[in-house]
């Protein structure tokens, strides 16, 4: 199962909840072209596999959430504000 950082769960929590004040939203990670993508959702569907973890909500298709299943999402603000996601190999 993927697994957030502490700092990757504070930037999530923090993005989410500028962006909307729905108790159920949450960080989607989809597959784009090559990459992930990430975009605010405010509710994952009834096929999101959810992660709730250091009080961030994370949602992804079945086929995302296999692809990340031993990995680790970090997060790093750089001074301008800009976010940088990550992924790393779990420990």
């Amino acid at each position: 199962m993927l697994t957030l950082t502490e700092n990757a769960g504070t930037v999530v929590s923090d993005l989410v909840s500028r962006a909307t004040d729905v108790d159920t939203a949450g960080l989607r990670i989809q597959q784009g072209e090559n990459r992930f993508d990430v975009a605010i959702a405010t509710a994952p569907t009834a096929e999101d596999v959810v992660i709730e973890q250091s009080g961030a909500r994370v949602f992804m298709d079945g086929q995302v959430a296999q692809v990340l299943d031993e990995m680790t999402l970090d997060a790093q603000v750089d001074p301008e504000g800009s976010i940088r996601f990550a992924l790393a190999p779990q420990a």
